[in-house]
């Protein structure tokens, strides 16, 4: 019993082998298949023409067999009728059917008619070597006996001798035994007369010859047809190639200007189709880098400016900062109306400092000087930070600040300045668009990675605005009232922070339903760069419904309550704010 099972496991392994590797030699011809228009077209031509070189094949065998047999036959024919006939009959005037001795007689007859000089000299000439049979097919036999004959009378088919019996010329393709081997025929039946009554007579012309004539004409067609189908898989793969070869030069040349290599060009070979696809590609890579070059001297420009004017502000918006300060201490003394332009004063300079330094931190970002100081620093703690920093805008704004973050301590290295930073614009972005509702902020690990998302339950994005909001100085909607003074930069910087630590930030949103944007950051910043996300972004299928979102800031007061009234912590309603589908915090997306 335990052979028996070894050899079953033995053979299951074995066809799990034998399994796979079929599949893996499949998955790699499909591969192929996909990527090499040259051998599709060749492969699809060899498919064709190897139908079109078999259905051909198959007529011409047809017609050469036949014309062979019928060659063959019309030669048989004429030789039984005007040479082997006449002197048989001749033999048969000297045998009696009615004797005792018929069958002698009928074998001499036989012998007669092979050693005839005539005849011999006809079948070396004609149609070729026979074998004759006669049978006295009327002839009066006992039950069980068979009519008289000589020859081999068991070669010649039932239904011919019907044939000939009823005084008919017949010919017949017949197969028999000979030494054991299987031989084709071709068997002539007619009526032989003698002094008293006819006989029938039967003469097999062996098919050998032509046989071998054909099994000839078979292995030619089918050599030519091979040598026919290498011929034409050479000729395409050769006439594909000079197709695709320029294409595959265009497909090289563009991934190269694509790559920044903006000399890269096609050569030009004659003037065909293929030289003028070649030639325009060449006009076009002149002008995309004619232009990529004019947007680089432009942005270069842009940048500068915007560096200088930035430094250039410097100076003197100190001194103003300096004069205000000095009014806005002094206010008290003013008039109503003076004291009132003096706070206005101080906070349009403060938004003002904000812009600028906003715009220095970009002109640092372009110019590729910025860097990380890197540290150790307790995530957790740092959005704590960032969150507690805008609680009074958010409780001004009505919008409720929901926490999810562990208290024990979540350490990496990265640049707590710059992680501040990105969690604060997040959150102030998401006060901004709340529109009242809650704002959920989540936090996750994982072995390598640590995540923050920034949820909320407002307007949300139009279908193509998650990739734009990372872009400078855009604006969903320019004329929205803004709680903590954006200055359109925010978000990018914020994007370019996440990016310096070998992170990213990305964001999802739909009208009426909200966004969620997420932070992910590798634990060793600079040492390694996040190949996931410890947090997920909602999805399409998990979207509650208006009415849920309508509900949600009362349907979380109703559960803060009553949490309360049973004794439990408030921390437990809050334990998953992360980027869920409903304004509740309660189902993770």
């Amino acid at each position: 019993m335990s052979d028996r099972t070894s050899r079953g496991g033995s053979l299951r392994s074995l066809a799990v082998r034998v399994s796979e590797n079929v599949r893996r030699r499949w998955h790699w011809f499909e591969s192929i298949w996909r990527r090499s228009m040259q051998l599709r077209v060749v492969v699809s031509t060899l498919a064709l023409s190897s139908a079109v070189v078999f259905v051909l094949g198959m007529v011409l065998q047809t017609q050469i067999t036949n014309r062979i047999l019928e060659t063959k036959k019309d030669a048989a024919v004429r030789q039984v009728e005007q040479s082997l006939l006449p002197v048989l009959e001749r033999q048969l005037t000297a045998v009696d059917p009615n004797s005792e001795d018929v069958a002698e007689q009928l074998k001499g007859a036989l012998n007669g008619l092979t050693t005839s000089p005539s005849v011999q000299n006809d079948a070396e000439s004609v149609a070729g070597t026979y074998d004759p049979v006669l049978v006295d097919e009327y002839a009066v036999t006992r039950e069980g006996e068979s009519a008289p004959s000589a020859g081999p009378i068991g070669d010649v088919p039932q239904e011919l001798r019907h044939h000939v019996k009823r005084d008919k010329f017949a010919t017949q393709i017949s197969t028999v035994t000979r030494d054991h081997e299987q031989v084709t025929m071709l068997v002539i039946g007619s009526p032989a007369g003698t002094s008293t009554r006819p006989l029938q007579a039967y003469f097999l012309f062996p098919l050998s010859a032509e046989n071998r004539t054909m099994g000839v004409v078979q292995s030619t067609l089918l050599v030519g047809g091979l040598v026919l189908l290498v011929l034409l898989g050479a000729i395409t793969n050769l006439v594909t190639r000079q197709v695709v070869r320029p294409v595959r030069q265009a497909a090289l040349t563009a991934e190269r200007l694509a790559a920044g290599n903006l000399d890269e060009r096609m050569r030009v070979i004659g003037e065909d189709d293929v030289a003028l696809l070649a030639d325009s590609f060449n006009e076009m890579a002149d002008s995309l880098a004619q232009q990529i070059q004019q947007l680089e001297e432009f942005g270069q420009l842009q940048r500068r400016f915007t560096s200088d004017v930035s430094h250039e502000l410097r100076t003197p918006l100190t001194t103003v900062r300096m004069a205000a300060d000095v009014l806005h201490a002094s206010s008290d003394e003013f008039p109503a109306g003076l004291e009132r332009s003096a706070e206005l004063l101080v906070d349009e300079l403060d938004r003002f400092e904000a812009l600028l330094g906003d715009l220095l931190e970009i002109s640092r970002l372009d110019a590729g000087v910025a860097d990380l100081s890197t540290e150790s620093l307790d995530v957790p703690e740092v959005v704590r930070r960032a969150v507690e920093s805008l609680r009074p805008i958010a409780e001004t704004s009505g919008v409720e600040l929901r926490v999810d973050v562990p208290e024990e301590e979540v350490t990496i290295f990265a640049d707590a300045r710059r992680v501040e930073r990105i969690v604060r614009n997040l959150v102030a972005n998401a006060i901004d668009h709340a529109e009242g509702r809650p704002v959920d902020v989540a936090f996750g690990e994982e072995e390598n990675e640590v995540a923050v998302t920034v949820r909320d339950y407002g307007v949300g994005l139009q279908p193509g605005e998650a990739e734009l909001v990372f872009t400078r100085f855009w604006r969903a909607d320019p004329s929205r009232d803004r709680q903590t003074g954006g200055t359109g930069l925010g978000l990018s910087i914020a994007s370019e922070d996440a990016r310096l630590h070998g992170g990213w930030l990305d964001a999802w949103g739909e009208p009426g339903r909200g966004s969620c944007f997420r932070l992910t950051l590798p634990k060793y910043s600079g040492e390694q760069e996040v190949s996931e996300s410890p947090l997920p972004l909602p999805s399409a299928r998990s979207i509650a419904a208006p009415e849920a979102l309508l509900a949600a800031p009362q349907e979380a007061a109703e559960g803060e309550s009553a949490e309360a009234g049973d004794g439990s912590s408030a921390g437990t309603e809050r334990n998953s704010p992360r980027c869920s589908a409903d304004g509740d915090g309660e189902e993770e997306r």
